[in-house]
């Protein structure tokens, strides 16, 4: 196997070849899993099915792969790569084709030949030549041309290129069809359509077999879609356009007869799909049907299946040969419906009528190849949203089944129901975005599907019926293939359900048919006791054979079914069967099945009951519970039994129970009962007592004698007592319960007690209700004489004298200890002990023996002597009253006395005291709305009365206990508005007010920032708040919540330990080690991230070491001079500690280093050494010394300096942060805004007019034909032009136009744009052959600088050519521009209109505080202030649409603004929604302020009040007219135009686009204008020498400035504006959105270029790409976004977009992005992002390399879709118009180079010019 694998194939001489497939097989084993084929790293092109065994063939780039039918691999063969050239025909020499290189070989075709058992395979290499090999085995080559010839040239070329073909059998030998699209070079010559033999000395070639001869290819561009054949004829899908009437692409179907070798019968004749596009995929269903899947609409984003009947299709074809053999192709109406196509010189001729019938296919004599003009026409059967890409269909079990592959991997499966389709399932098979491929292939069963896609191939079911698991889901399904097959139960095909045939077998479910069910039961439960039979209702119940029964499984017990109709008899399991009931449960239930065989034909659920449980479910009412059930039960009362069906025993009598049928009184009420007591419910403890009950329905029990007992349940026992009947009638008695005595425990005054009735000690009568007893005694809940006398009469209490008075049961006490009258009243407590004067406090008295009603006491309460009145509400007898005291003098005080009737009162040992509360003052006096303030109130006798309640207006204030005499402290509540109020206390029902110093409520207080917002776990860091009006809160809280750790982690933050510790095993440090201060920096990590520089504190001992910066790694101090001290106990070294807020690290002892000094030489040693050398020493040494102290020096100073650099970053930051909120606020309400209005495109027409003619304005071309005395010539110049127009299709004369053109001298470089662009407008209808042009001359220029410097090429914009390419991408952009990139684009340009518009911008200078641009920094500190103004609009503006009224717009604007610039921004505001070229110019309007009725001033940047100082006059700002925030405003039209500010041109049919100048600085009568800053004055002449020092010294100054202070706006300004251009570059730079085919259609020609010149540098080819359309295109979109979008950019937008450009520019770039000390501040601002930026383009290169090639066919069609945008006849012609005047200028130049050329000579174009000159210019010729 491997080594069949291995071989080689024959190709090219080129011995490294077989190393590098022996290193690549590895790489490319399959990977095979169920159902699924795959290789990694290879590309799959067709699939193909050998019908007779099954196999499969793969054909890839590169490989062949053999297939069984489980798609398992059985052999495999390499094709390529290949060293070859699309340039080149077969060598084998490779000097015979010196551009060759390693090619892959894609498949472009691939056929089985089953009668000589062949595989034909054909590859895009050697000019697409095919070979054979044999069907068992794919790595056997059988025939392979070693030096082919033209005819046996094949195959498309190019991979984009689509082949098809069909083996056609005929007697004694088979024939090959071949059709193909037009490729690229050497293949114009290979017909599209062609006969070829299979066998003999030239497999392969066309010698002397048919070819469809074409004139011109690229007229018609085939483009071929698939091969068909029936049994007498194969038929040719395919797209193509006419050659000069139709330009458009249209659908078409050829048919040839199948034994025609010369191709005499071909014929075509066009299909539409109604209303849709162009065919997609086709298929043809044998034998009547070709299906055809097209594009629908021009978007292509969806798609319809069209049926053509082949009936009608060949009818339609009969009918154009017809007319074509007979009547010259004219029609019964005189149209011509048929003609000889392909620019051939055959034409329709008239033969006689029976020459159809005579010469079926043609002959020699009849014409060929015939076209049908009159399409076949049908309705769609299915729309779909995806693109179709694959067709394919079978008819089964009577059913037609189509199946759709799309362009997104997905296989949806339809059924075919006459005239409708329906998509009944989906699902994805390729990876998503991966096309399937054509070659949708069904097996010879009808079984399977095989999909193929380019990465893999997948066996799929066409009908997977045996995945619905039930009936149900098998019909739901909607599978036309499946149907339920009931006695198999399973869903299956239909013929693999063998009773199919027989009626209610095989449910389908586009028939009215439901799952089989069990209808109904009789009977509906069973009791579990007895065995009977069930009777199932089954509706359409299938008919069985004879010797075939159902049954019926209850649970796991099966009994046999009787079958009568549609009903199934079966008998229960007996009772030991049947699982037991669960817990608490009368009855279990059962799946209960009907079954055949083993299969469950239909299933429900059956209940056995029993009724012996039924009377356990209700203790109190067995036989009520028994007949009652839902069950058939009925009751025996004698034996107390529920029983089933069988009778009491004999001469017992039946309770019936409510489910029995034919019974009539049945009723629960028949029970024998307890209805209720005869004798009284209480009952008194320790008292013998008799209890009686009535009882009913004795009937039962008649004559058989029994005894009762009663049985009550105390504390949880029951007590037995014996019971008598008394029978009071026949059907009713009373049961007489034993007296007793009863003492229970009772913890209440009554205690019921349940009661039933037995008859014998087991048989329980049903109570009918809920029957007790209720036990009391006097003495509970009576403690006093009041209690008891007011106890209720029915329990006979008194109160009792005897021994210790209590309350008593009547007969328990003695006659003479009863009392009748109670003792005093007793008063024990009373509150509160003051009131106010007024009276109205409720007084709580509580005692005892106060009353026994509240009629007692309602006049018997006095208080100090004053009338009490009680509350009958809050009365409690005998224990409390309360009462209202009765106004009284203040300082009236006196005891509570009650008096109950005509006994002495009782008097209370308390005194109650009549006081008058004062509230005096408030502290404090204000506080927020929000509440929470603690107020005190200050007064006297404030604990009057015991409730007290304080409110601040109509809001409680609630009171912090205790109340104080002198003081009431409460908090405020919330307020809804700010204001005053008045402070309320009240006391009972008496209120005081504090009138003199109410409470005023300010506004909440308003926090703006707290800083800082972050700090180490060990705290210690002050934090500021700022915000407004925070000195309301008199107590200020500030909270500071620690994040759970656990969210810290889930956040990814580490957290920290402040004094990591170390663990026992670590080794201690050293405790000598000496810390080293590189000039007082220290490293570490995290050390910024929660504290300042400013709050860290360095000492090393006592002294201080000063922090001069702290970054992430780095502290920078300066320590002392000299060596501090230590501190106490620290040693003898100073230590070095840090101190953050709270946390202290100590990090060792510190030791000065002493600077070496020259040690002190002795005299002695001196004078031995010699003077010379102590000299020599020393200077050596101090050398040494002034080194390496500078060394240290530089070294700190650097690392200082980095420091504060990162440091000076990071403070940008935070203000980045801010800024971008608002920004993104901003963005937000945009978003908002464009939903409703759209992003301002410009229409396709003006955005074409200003990329071709870039500051033309905004009409480059105007209408105008006519010069002086040229009125009667206008029909005769119109059809000069229109001969121009069709002078330039000629590909010839144009490129001779243009290489004369730009060989004259004169012919500047502007005019080299101007006319490419004359050129781009005039063909832009036919953009295929401009591309065709622009092709052509591109590869002239490469071949020019190939010679030169192939990196210059396409740098500049010097040739024609170079602007053909310019127009040519913004032609075929437009559509990105609009669905992608527009957006980001439109998003940056508002986010820096808006971030501009934050900061004052100089009218006069132009520059501005927030900008990217240095050069238009503004450099100074303006102060300013935002105002907010309120504009009118008037009823009409665009502001007010659909508003009938004068309605207010806020527009935000500077109080540094000029009246202009206001003005501007209002308008910004007022037509928000409104492109520019519609909105009124801000010079036509007047801006004018209103305040109040009559204060109308308009407002001008000029006018008698400006000030002008040393001949210096200021602009007016809204600063200059004291113009306040929220002032109205209104635009009003202006009266006249004056002032300096230059007027607009008014808005005319062509807005401009352009920048609008900015102010003049101009001197008019020595005054000059001045705004925010006065122009730096330029030195005259004389000065020059004198000031240029001090010039030089100011701007040196300005220079250093700029990093330091003015650097932090640009930086800020980059970091607000960071999220905006990278989305923008990532729309440019990303292929996650679809990368328009014209880039990649470029790219591959690109790199086509390079390979044909052999140019091997990467570096080269990245400079083509990036010159090609990032520099030429994309740049010029980031930079003048007026080309794109309807709107107006300023001079200080267009700095920001121009440094953005340049930033793109730097990332194009392949050399590395250096920058320096030197480098301008734009390019330093980004030098970060760049490299990233780099990655992003070399990525975009990279993944538009490795996409699918685009094909000529594709681009081709995109091309046709974009030349109908610009429908201007007019500006056509005065295109044409200028273009001939650049003719004119060198007329005589074009004709002799056009008579020089001998293929111009032969076309007669020199003579074609001189007839348009004379239509033109009425010029005489020589013709």
């Amino acid at each position: 196997m491997l080594t069949d694998c291995l071989q080689a194939p024959v190709m090219a001489p080129w011995s490294p070849f077989s190393l590098h497939l022996l290193l690549l097989f590895p790489l490319l084993l399959p990977l095979t899993r169920a159902h699924r084929f795959s290789v990694p790293n290879a590309s799959f092109n067709h699939l193909v099915l050998a019908p007779d065994q099954g196999t499969l063939y793969v054909g890839a780039v590169n490989h062949l792969f053999q297939l069984s039918t489980e798609l398992k691999i059985e052999s495999m063969a390499v094709t390529g790569p290949v060293i070859d050239s699309p340039d080149c025909v077969p060598f084998r020499d490779l000097a015979e084709c010196p551009q060759a290189q390693l090619t892959d070989n894609a498949n472009q075709l691939l056929l089985v030949s089953s009668r000589a058992q062949e595989l034909v395979a054909c590859g895009q290499v050697r000019q697409g030549v095919c070979e054979k090999r044999h069907l068992d085995n794919v790595a056997q080559v059988l025939y392979q041309a070693e030096d082919p010839g033209d005819g046996q040239f094949v195959a498309a070329n190019t991979p984009g290129v689509a082949t098809v073909g069909l083996v056609v059998p005929l007697p004694g030998q088979d024939f090959l069809l071949v059709a193909r699209g037009l490729a690229g070079k050497l293949s114009a010559g290979v017909p599209p359509l062609t006969v070829r033999q299979l066998s003999g000395p030239q497999p392969f070639s066309s010698e002397g077999l048919g070819r469809l001869v074409v004139g011109d290819f690229s007229d018609y561009n085939n483009s071929y879609i698939g091969a068909f054949s029936d049994a007498h004829s194969a038929y040719f899908v395919f797209r193509r356009r006419g050659a000069r009437a139709q330009a458009e692409y249209r659908s078409y179907v050829a048919r040839v007869c199948l034994g025609d070798v010369n191709l005499y019968s071909y014929v075509e004749v066009p299909l539409a799909c109604h209303g849709q596009g162009l065919i997609q995929a086709a298929f043809l269903l044998a034998p009547d049907t070709l299906l055809g899947a097209f594009a629908a609409g021009t978007s292509q984003a969806q798609a319809a299946l069209c049926a053509f009947p082949l009936a009608d299709l060949n009818r339609s074809m009969e009918q154009a040969r017809r007319l074509c053999y007979t009547t010259g192709g004219q029609g019964p109406n005189g149209m011509e419906e048929a003609t000889v196509e392909y620019g051939v010189t055959s034409r329709c001729i008239t033969l006689p009528p029976d020459s159809p019938e005579s010469y079926p296919c043609g002959d020699e004599h009849t014409p060929s190849p015939i076209a049908g003009r009159q399409p076949l026409e049908a309705q769609p059967l299915l729309q779909l949203g995806q693109p179709i890409s694959a067709v394919a269909a079978l008819q089964a079990d009577g059913h037609t089944i189509a199946f759709l592959g799309d362009t997104q991997g997905q296989l949806h499966k339809v059924f075919l129901n006459g005239s409708q389709g329906q998509v009944y399932h989906s699902q994805q098979v390729g990876p998503p975005g991966s096309a399937i491929s054509p070659d949708l292939l069904v097996d010879s069963n009808g079984d399977h599907l095989y999909v193929l896609t380019s990465q893999q191939v997948d066996r799929i079911l066409v009908a997977a019926c045996p995945q619905f698991p039930n009936c149900t889901t098998c019909l739901q399904a909607r599978d036309p293939l499946c149907g339920w097959c009931i006695l198999q139960g399973r869903c299956t095909r239909r013929g693999k359900c063998g009773r199919a045939a027989q009626p209610n077998q095989w449910l389908w479910s586009y028939e009215d048919n439901d799952c089989l069910h069990i209808q109904s039961l009789l009977p509906a439960q069973h009791p579990r006791q007895e065995q009977g039979q069930v009777t199932l209702s089954v509706p359409q119940l299938p008919t069985l054979a004879m010797g075939e029964y159902f049954h019926c499984a209850f649970g796991d017990y099966k009994s046999l079914g009787h079958v009568e109709g549609p009903h199934v008899l079966c008998v229960t399991p007996p009772h030991d069967q049947v699982p037991p009931n669960p817990p608490g449960s009368d009855h279990v239930t059962l799946p209960l099945a009907l079954m055949f065989e083993d299969v469950v034909v239909a299933a429900t659920t059956f209940s056995f009951y029993d009724c012996t449980a039924v009377q356990a479910l209700e203790v109190a009412a067995p036989c009520r519970t028994c007949v009652s059930s839902r069950w058939q039960c009925r009751w025996c009362p004698q034996g107390s039994h529920c029983v089933y069906g069988e009778h009491c025993p004999e001469g017992e009598k039946t309770v019936h129970g409510a489910q029995e049928v034919g019974i009539q009184v049945r009723e629960p009420g028949a029970c024998p009962q307890v209805e209720g007591l005869a004798s009284p419910q209480l009952v008194h403890v320790g008292l013998e007592s008799h209890v009686a009950l009535h009882i009913q329905n004795l009937h039962y029990f008649q004559g058989l004698p029994a005894s009762y007992y009663c049985w009550l349940e105390l504390s949880g026992k029951l007590q037995k007592l014996p019971a008598s009947l008394e029978e009071t009638s026949r059907d009713s008695g009373l049961i007489h319960c034993q007296a007793q005595q009863f003492h229970p425990s009772m913890s209440q005054w009554e205690l019921p007690v349940p009661i039933y009735v037995t008859r014998g000690e087991s048989q329980r009568l049903d109570n009918a209700g809920d029957l007790h007893v209720t036990l009391y005694d006097c003495a509970m809940g009576h403690p006093d004489c009041s209690h008891c006398q007011a106890a209720n009469e029915s329990l006979s209490c008194l109160w009792c004298g005897d021994g210790q008075p209590a309350c008593r049961y009547g007969p328990l006490c003695p006659p003479g200890a009863v009392e009748q009258l109670c003792p005093t009243p007793s008063i024990d407590l009373i509150e509160p002990l003051t009131g106010p004067p007024e009276g109205g406090l409720a007084i709580t008295i509580l005692g005892s023996n106060l009353g026994q009603t509240f009629n007692d006491v309602r006049i018997a309460v006095t208080v100090a002597g004053r009338i009490c009145h009680p509350d009958p509400s809050l009365y409690r007898i005998s224990t409390r009253i309360v009462c209202e005291t009765s106004p009284a003098p203040s300082g009236t005080a006196g005891p509570v006395q009650v008096a109950i009737k005509s006994r002495p009162p009782g008097i209370s040992t308390q005194h109650f005291t009549y006081q008058d509360p004062v509230l005096l003052d408030l502290n404090p006096q204000w506080g927020p709305q929000a509440g929470g303030t603690k107020l005190t109130i200050r007064g006297q006798y404030l604990q009057t009365g015991g409730n007290v309640s304080a409110f601040v207006g109509d809001q409680p204030c609630p009171i912090q206990e205790p109340v104080c005499p002198e003081a009431i402290i409460c908090h405020t509540m919330p307020q809804a508005e700010p204001g005053e109020a008045v402070v309320l206390v009240v006391f009972g029902h008496v209120e005081r007010k504090l009138f003199n110093t109410p409470f005023r409520y300010t506004a909440n207080p308003q926090l703006i920032a707290a800083e800082p917002s972050v700090s180490f776990r060990g705290g210690g860091r002050v934090i500021r708040v700022r915000g407004t009006g925070l000195d309301v809160v008199w107590q200020p809280l500030l909270s500071v919540w620690l994040e759970d750790e656990a969210q810290v982690k889930a956040l990814g933050v580490q957290a920290q330990d402040v004094n990591p510790r170390r663990s026992c095993g670590a080794p201690a440090a050293d405790p000598q080690t000496c810390i080293q201060l590189e000039g007082g920096l220290l490293q570490g990590e995290g050390l910024n991230l929660g504290i300042t520089k400013e709050e860290v504190q360095v000492h090393i001992g006592d002294g201080e070491c000063l922090v001069k910066t702290l970054t992430l790694t780095h502290l920078y101090c300066e320590p002392p001079s000299q060596a501090p001290q230590p501190t106490n106990g620290s040693g003898t070294l100073p230590q070095l500690v840090v101190q953050m807020g709270n946390v202290r690290l100590t990090l060792g002892p510190v030791q000065y280093e002493a600077e070496p000094m020259m040690s002190m030489v002795p005299v002695e040693a001196q004078v031995g050494l010699g003077l010379g050398a102590a000299m020599l020493i020393a200077a050596v040494l101090l050398l040494t010394l002034t080194y390496r102290h500078k060394s240290k020096q530089a070294l700190r100073d650097y690392q200082k300096v980095l420091v504060q650099l990162e440091n000076l970053e990071t403070g940008v930051g935070d203000q980045c942060r801010k800024e971008f909120t608002d920004l993104m606020t901003e963005m937000t309400d945009l978003t908002s805004d464009l939903e409703a209005s759209g992003i301002p495109f410009l229409d396709y027409r003006t955005y074409a007019e200003r990329a071709f003619f870039p500051g033309h304005g905004g009409c480059p071309l105007q209408p105008g034909l006519e010069g002086p005395g040229e009125e009667g010539r206008h029909a005769t110049v119109r059809q000069g032009f229109t001969q121009l127009s069709n002078l330039l299709n000629s590909k010839l004369f144009l490129l001779t136009l243009i290489h004369t053109l730009e060989e004259q001298p004169s012919f500047s470089q502007r005019d080299r744009c101007h006319v490419a662009s004359l050129l781009s407008l005039a063909l832009h209808s036919k953009l295929e052959y401009l591309t065709d042009i622009m092709r052509t001359l591109l590869g002239d220029l490469a071949a020019h600088y190939v010679h030169k410097n192939p990196k210059l090429m396409l740098r500049r914009t010097e040739t024609m050519v170079e602007k053909l390419l310019t127009n040519w991408l913004s032609i075929c952009l437009y559509a990105f521009l609009k669905e992608v990139a527009g957006e980001p684009l439109y998003m940056l340009f508002r986010a820096i209109k808006y971030q501009v518009d934050k900061g004052p911008v100089d009218a006069v200078t132009g520059k501005a505080k927030r900008t990217l641009n240095d050069s238009h920094l503004l450099r100074e500190d303006v102060e300013f202030r935002p105002l907010t103004l309120m504009a009118l609009v008037e009823p009409g503006a665009a502001g007010a649409a659909g508003n009938s009224n004068v309605h207010q717009v806020p527009a935000r604007v500077l109080d540094t603004d000029t009246i202009t610039q206001v003005k501007e921004k209002v308008l910004d505001q007022v037509y928000k929604g409104t492109p520019f070229s519609q909105r009124p110019s801000v010079y036509s309007l007047d801006l004018e302020w209103r305040s109040g009725l009559a204060g109308h001033l308009t407002l001008s940047d000029e006018d008698l009040t400006s000030v002008t100082q040393n001949q210096w006059k200021r602009l007016n700002t809204l600063q200059h007219y004291k113009v306040p925030d929220g002032a109205t405003v209104v635009l009003i039209p202006q009266l006249h135009n004056g002032g300096t500010v230059s007027q607009s041109l008014g808005q005319t049919g062509c807005p401009s686009g352009e920048n609008t100048p900015m102010l003049e600085d101009s001197e008019e009568g020595g005054v000059r204008l001045w705004h925010l800053v006065k122009a730096t004055e330029e030195p005259e002449g004389g000065k020059v020498r004198r000031s240029s020092l001090r010039e030089r010294e100011r701007e040196r100054a300005r220079a250093k400035a700029i990093p330091e202070i003015y650097l932090t706006r640009l930086l800020s300004m980059k970091g607000t504006l960071q999220k905006f251009v990278d989305d923008t570059f990532q729309a440019i730079l990303s292929v996650n959105h679809p990368v328009p085919i014209a880039v990649k259609y470029l790219f591959d020609f690109l790199d086509e270029l390079a390979e044909k010149h052999g140019i091997e540098d990467p570096e080269t080819l990245h400079i083509w790409k990036t010159n090609s359309l990032l520099l030429r295109f994309w740049v010029n979109a980031l930079k003048n976004p007026q080309l794109i979008f309807d709107v107006r950019v300023s001079d200080n937008e267009n700095a920001i977009l121009t440094v953005i450009a340049q930033t793109f520019i730097d990332s194009c770039m392949v050399s590395e992005h250096k920058v320096g000390r030197d480098s301008p501040v734009n390019k330093l601002l980004y030098a970060r992002e760049i490299p990233r930026y780099k990655q992003m383009v070399e990525k975009y290169y990279a993944d538009i390399r490795q996409s699918s090639p685009a094909s000529y066919q594709e681009m081709n069609s995109a091309l046709a879709e974009l030349s109908g945008n610009y429908t201007s006849a007019p500006h056509c012609l005065e295109a044409l118009r200028e273009l001939y005047n650049h003719i004119h200028r060198y007329y005589d130049q074009i004709i002799s180079a056009l008579e020089e050329d001998p293929v111009a000579q032969k076309m007669q174009l020199a003579c074609r010019l001189q007839q348009i000159a004379a239509l033109v210019e009425n010029k005489v010729t020589d013709l």
